[in-house]
């Protein structure tokens, strides 16, 4: 008992619990604001248009998965005598990059209205491309800014875009309600956060530094950007499933369900994940660290999600109106998946601080592709199967990857998944 109060004691006085609060308070605001958003587009929006803009926003959000290619990361852990040459290289790299995902995800609405779609769908997709252009002017600033553990700021100038972002969507579709007033305003607040960004950090390319060499960015950015693809993927693949299979309303009234009901435990994982990187890649005792990561996450998400869970019978009328109660079983069904997610949450960070993304990523896409194969077989059972299968399975496949990576890096088992100390690529 007595280890254990020492353990709870530190933990509370650690890095990681401050820089998580900081980074919780600002999902916290960032997810009251998207609450109001959550009840605008529900009182003013059919199932219909907000399955429109649904499918618009997930297809947006796998093809940003590709902007989290490891470049920023490389920044966080670099040698100081290296930074200078690292941000150089990194600085090219997110221009041409983001541009390149810019014109991408135009192509793909593009191939979208061209294969039956609607031009809405393809007017959505490519404003939501445009955002891409905004983020290299910043993205360095921001990667130093946390490898000087400036997260409370990072995490302040993240949540004011989030919140300008969602207050303006309630304005604008109370003002004008279609699919385009809730994906307008992502574009309209990218300023914010390259602004603010830009304040943090005084950052510009010097002219007699050479560049870091590709190299250094390529095993590790190749498996982090795999990784962040199969994340995207399984994240917006049973709404894409649920489009397909059940249609637009179908979909509008899923999406509604994730959002009012995953939404405040995503944030607290968002949050966690967020500062277990480069807490777990700068701490001396690594194990101690994973420890105190592994007790905080779990212990705070499974309070967030039961709670929500078992409440969801009485806020859901009483938040977004009594045409919605009968979604409200699924939303408590939906809430209790963000558990084994923060669990897998946990052991990933761990590898990818240790120098193994690549593992990190053969885990990832054995678990989303057990995941994304229940969904396809349950869609078609209906919504509450499907969200009865998701949580199952979710469950059973994360548990399955997390463990053993959990066990071998505190040393239960014989051999080490991961090597203590970074490997770079």
């Amino acid at each position: 008992m007595t280890a254990l109060r020492k353990m709870i004691a530190d933990t509370a006085d650690s890095p990681l619990l401050r820089g998580a609060s900081a980074y919780l308070a600002s999902e916290a605001a960032a997810k009251v604001s998207r609450l109001a958003v959550v009840v605008v587009m529900a009182r003013f929006l059919s199932p219909a248009e907000i399955g429109i803009a649904a499918a618009a926003m997930a297809g947006s959000d796998i093809l940003k998965s590709l902007a989290e290619n490891g470049v920023g990361q490389r920044i966080i852990i670099a040698d100081d005598r290296d930074v200078e040459a690292v941000c150089k290289q990194a600085h090219r790299i997110f221009w041409v990059w983001c541009s390149g995902l810019t014109l991408l995800q135009v192509a793909v609405g593009a191939g979208v209205w061209l294969a039956g779609g609607s031009v809405m769908t393809f007017a959505l997709m490519a404003l939501l491309g445009l955002e891409y252009l905004f983020m290299p002017g910043g993205l360095v600033q921001c990667a130093l800014a946390m490898r000087k553990g400036m997260l409370a700021r990072t995490a302040a100038v993240s949540g004011a875009q989030n919140v300008s972002a969602n207050l303006l969507t309630c304005l604008l579709v109370a003002l004008f309600p279609s699919p385009l007033s809730v994906v307008l305003p992502k574009l309209i607040s990218a300023p914010v956060w390259l602004v603010g960004m830009r304040r943090l950090v005084a950052w510009s390319p010097a002219a007699d530094v050479t560049p870091a060499p590709l190299s250094a960015f390529l095993r590790f950015g190749a498996s982090v950007l795999g990784i962040e693809f199969v994340k995207a993927v399984r994240a917006q693949a049973d709404k894409l499933i649920v489009g397909a299979v059940l249609g637009t309303e179908a979909l509008g009234i899923y999406f509604f369900a994730f959002n009012a009901g995953v939404g405040i435990s995503t944030s607290l994982a968002t949050a966690l994940s967020t500062v277990l990187f480069p807490y777990l890649s700068t701490s001396d005792d690594r194990k101690l660290a994973l420890k105190r990561a592994l007790m905080l996450a779990m212990a705070a998400i499974s309070v967030v999600a039961l709670s929500q869970s078992f409440a969801a019978s009485h806020y859901v009328s009483l938040v977004f109106g009594s045409k919605w109660a009968s979604v409200s079983p699924l939303v408590a069904i939906l809430c209790l998946t963000a558990i084994p997610n923060m669990l897998w949450s946990v052991a990933a960070q761990w590898l990818r601080s240790s120098g193994r993304a690549d593992r990190e990523l053969l885990l990832s896409m054995i678990s989303g592709v057990t995941i994304t194969g229940a969904v396809i077989i349950a869609a078609p059972h209906g919504l509450h199967a499907l969200a009865w299968t998701t949580l199952a399975v979710a469950t059973a496949a994360q548990v399955a990857v997390s463990l053993p990576v959990l066990m071998k890096a505190f040393g239960v088992r014989t051999g080490a998944v991961c090597n203590p100390t970074f490997q770079g690529a």
